[in-house]
This record gives C-alpha cells, sequence and structure tokens, in this order.
C-alpha cells in the first residue's frame, strides 16, 4: 500500500482557498449584490481557468474540440446545475439560516459528489476501498452535522438569522435539492473526464489536463451565474451600482475571492487527477470538510464565536470528527 502523499496535500492546501474564498462575500457594500457577482463570476469562472489552461495546455480549444461532444456538453451541463444550486441556497437562508443552509448543503453535496462518481466505477461494491469510502463520507456528514449544529446555537445567542419568516419544511427542501445540485460540479468534472484525456494525449502532463476539463464545465457554470446576476442587474435597475463611488475595495475583495475560488479547484483538480480514478471520489468530500475547518477558523479570529462557549465545544467536535473522515477518506487511497 502507498499513501498518494502529494495528492493528498494539494488538495489539503485547495481546501484552504476553498475556506478561505468566502471572506471576500463580507465586503459587498457599496456594490449590490449582483454587480459584485457578475465580476467575481467572471473572474472566478471565466478568466482565471481560461488563462491558467491557456499557460499550461498549449491549443486548449482545438484540444478541447478533439474531446466527444457528449463529454464537452454533459460537463457544461453539470456545471449549470450547479450554478442552479448555489441560487437555491441563496434562497433557503431566510427560512431555516445560514448555519443549517450551509451544514445541510455541504453534508448532502459531500456525499452525492463522491457516491455519484464512485458508483459510476466498474464493480464499486466490490474495491477493496468500498468500506473505507463509505464510512469516511458518512463520518464526514456526521463532522459536517455537528458543526451545523454549533453554528445553529451560536446563532440563537446572537439572534441574527432568520429575520424572515420560519418555514423549515420548505427551507429544508431547498437546502437539500440546492446540496444535490451543488455537487453536480464534482460530477460534471468526472464526467467530462474525455477532455482531460483529449490533453494528455496532444502532450499535457496529466495534473495538467484538469484545467482542461475545468474550463468546459465551468462555461456551463458562468452561464448560469452570470445570467442570473445580469437578470437581477436589470430586473432591480442597480447596473448604475458597477459606478458607485468608494467602491474600489468591493472589487478587490471581488477579484480576490474570485482567484481563491477558482485556485481551490484548480489545484483540486490537479490533487484529485494524480490520484487516479478514486481522486474525485475521495478528494471531493475531503475538500468540503477541510474547507469548512478553515472557515470556522476564520470565522474565530473574525470574534464570531465570543460569547457562545458551548456552542464552540460543539464546534471543536464536528472539526475533530471532520479531521477523522478526511484520515479515513485519504487513507482509502491507498487501499489496493
Amino acid at each position: 500500500m502507498e499513501f498518494a502523499f502529494i495528492p493528498f496535500v494539494l488538495v489539503l492546501f485547495a481546501s484552504v482557498f476553498q475556506g478561505s474564498f468566502g471572506l471576500g462575500m463580507k465586503f459587498m457594500a457599496p456594490l449590490k449584490w449582483e454587480a459584485w457577482w457578475l465580476v467575481h463570476a467572471t473572474v472566478a469562472m471565466l478568466i482565471v481557468p481560461i488563462v491558467w489552461a491557456l499557460l499550461v495546455v498549449p491549443d486548449l480549444f482545438g484540444v478541447i474540440k478533439q474531446a466527444p461532444s457528449q463529454a464537452i456538453w454533459i460537463g457544461m451541463l453539470f456545471g449549470f446545475l450547479w450554478g442552479i444550486g448555489g441560487i437555491m441556497f441563496g434562497k433557503s437562508i431566510p427560512y431555516i439560516g445560514i448555519s443549517l443552509t450551509y451544514g445541510i448543503v455541504m453534508g448532502v453535496c459531500s456525499a452525492v459528489g463522491s457516491l455519484i462518481p464512485f458508483f459510476q466505477l466498474d464493480g464499486a461494491i466490490n474495491l477493496p476501498a468500498f468500506p473505507y469510502v463509505m464510512a469516511g463520507v458518512l463520518i464526514m456528514i456526521v463532522g459536517v452535522a455537528i458543526t451545523a449544529y454549533a453554528g445553529i446555537k451560536r446563532d440563537k445567542l446572537s439572534k441574527k438569522e432568520n429575520d424572515g419568516a420560519v418555514n423549515l419544511k420548505l427551507g429544508l427542501g431547498i437546502a437539500i435539492i440546492s446540496g444535490v445540485l451543488s455537487a453536480f460540479l464534482n460530477v460534471g468534472f468526472v464526467n467530462a473526464q474525455p477532455v482531460g484525456e483529449a490533453a494528455v494525449a496532444s502532450g499535457v502532463i496529466a495534473r495538467n489536463s484538469s484545467l482542461a476539463i475545468w474550463v468546459v464545465v465551468l462555461i456551463g457554470a458562468y452561464l448560469m451565474n452570470a445570467g442570473y446576476a445580469i437578470i437581477l442587474l436589470f430586473k432591480n435597475k442597480s447596473w448604475s451600482s458597477f459606478s458607485v463611488p468608494k467602491s474600489g475595495k468591493a472589487y478587490v475583495w471581488s477579484v480576490g475571492a474570485g482567484l481563491l475560488w477558482f485556485g481551490a479547484l484548480g489545484v483540486y483538480g490537479q490533487g484529485a487527477t494524480l490520484m487516479g480514478n478514486m481522486g474525485p471520489i475521495i478528494g471531493w468530500p475531503i475538500l468540503l470538510g477541510v474547507s469548512l475547518v478553515v472557515s470556522n477558523v476564520w470565522a474565530y479570529l473574525n470574534k464570531e464565536w465570543v460569547g457562545a462557549k458551548q456552542a464552540f465545544n460543539y464546534l471543536l467536535v464536528g472539526l475533530l470528527v471532520l479531521i477523522i473522515a478526511t484520515v479515513v477518506l485519504g487513507y482509502s487511497n491507498g487501499v489496493v
């Protein structure tokens, strides 16, 4: 058994980016959400992926054209569906709050994004890694649930959430659907693998072939995200928000968050590719689980847990469970 150390470290490194990009969303003002998001999506899902891919994949678009059209369209479709999941995430928050929404979406997204690709493998249940993958995903869900519970207890103390009407059934339904759709980003990455294979056939090294895959998947994601932002710009008549005074800081954070967001996916894709067929299966829940640890470290440093000692203790337990899940999933990649 050989533990894939470097790919594992790459996924952990990507998790730091993933857990940090959300900081930028605290600095949207004075831009309207839709203006900030259009800039962010353009940087994160279009400019950075294409520029990075062009640097390491000669004749990028020629390579993509060589891939089977079915893989390209499926990859774009799953990226588009992921975009819908992100919008539903925001719709769920007014009903059940940020912490519960985040916990449900992360848990469902982690499980679905790992298990769908796993069961697409031939003879999945007969693989030696099967029990470890199942155990790791289950432990990850438990860790996310405990962490979400800690957030709920904290929010009850601060009374900052759920200013709107609580509708538990509707909110839970939307959050679960959001989690499923959000997992399709990884499912799209797996099903667009023929694009990466075409890149390798053209002479690109394996880990960089993943960047060509992301270009395809994120075109679909960008169409959804940019389209929704543009609809809101027209609906809210907020195009003037782009030129509002003293918005320079908001633009910097929008671009910075975009760099971190795709930095996470780009590095994750490289690590997952180096892990082989099991890479997206174990790498995805690790990416989400560790990013949840990182985001809560930032929350602690920003004093979001001050005055909530009991809730913070629950958080520590949840983060410990997430770390255990990460170890189990990392181990599963070396089981043969």
